[in-house]
């Protein structure tokens, strides 16, 4: 079996729609018979409750696989979501800077723990919203990264500095490493203020930027609270359907990437 494609979603921005994009584009892509791993490398375990599980303490978890005490497919569990498993978060994720800061290569504790990860097509690492070593070690272990921008005022603040760390990643530690996309979420097509960050957006980063756009949508934040992506809450939602368009986007763009060497 080939070693499944794995993509960090990040943004050092908190509320962007970083764990939406995770566990939506994660749905989309099981709903198209594709085998999908959710790591939730984020402490605060959201894309773990949005798939209808538990963040875990004193159990196998994101954290116990990281630090080496468990293996990764130990860890897994399955969802009510055919073709959809999740490694489940824990609090003790909050001290993993400190654990990790006087160690020997901290960068590559993830990409060890999932050296030998071969039953999945597609993971996807919800990072935390900072540039610490939780989402440094998920970039290092990824083949792609995924960034979600929000299509508000200062839409661009920490993207750079992001950007940054992508490039030290793939200078130092990951070469392989590629900014695989740009989703820009939260769109209102009734404000000019949305349309404005767009098109500056696409401006800057140009065709780095998905064609799909994730629009506002009740029933987006909705989900969560009932342990649901928006595609199984409310598969007629434009929330769900926008997230259904980018994922065949991502894998056309997938295509694109690999044919390009």
């Amino acid at each position: 079996m080939t070693k499944p494609r794995i993509f960090s979603v990040s943004n050092q921005k908190g509320g962007v729609g970083k764990t939406t994009t995770t566990v939506n584009l994660a749905t989309a892509l099981a709903a198209m018979e594709k085998r999908v791993l959710i790591i939730d490398l984020d402490p605060q375990g959201n894309a773990t409750v949005s798939v209808g599980a538990k963040r875990t303490k004193g159990a196998q978890n994101s954290y116990t696989v990281l630090m080496g005490s468990d293996n990764v497919m130990d860890a897994v569990r399955e969802t009510d979501i055919p073709y959809l498993y999740i490694l489940p978060a824990s609090k003790e994720l909050l001290g993993v800077d400190l654990e990790l800061a006087s160690t020997g290569a901290p960068q590559f504790y993830l990409k060890t723990a999932l050296k030998d990860l071969d039953s999945f097509d597609y993971v996807f690492v919800d990072c935390p919203p900072a540039v610490g070593l939780l989402t440094m070690n998920a970039l290092v272990a990824s083949d792609y990264v995924i960034i979600p921008v929000q299509c508000e005022y200062l839409a661009l603040e920490g993207v750079a500095d992001l950007m940054k760390t992508i490039q030290k990643v793939k200078k130092n530690f990951n070469p392989s490493l590629q900014l695989h996309g740009i989703v820009l979420t939260m769109f209102d097509g009734r404000s000019n203020l949305s349309k404005s960050i767009v098109s500056d957006v696409k401006e800057f980063f140009k065709d780095q930027v998905y064609d799909t756009l994730i629009p506002r949508n009740v029933r987006i934040p909705e989900a969560p609270s009932h342990g649901k992506p928006v595609m199984i809450y409310d598969m007629r939602s434009v929330g769900a359907k926008s997230y259904i368009r980018l994922a065949a986007e991502v894998l056309n763009r997938e295509k694109e990437l690999l044919a390009n060497g």
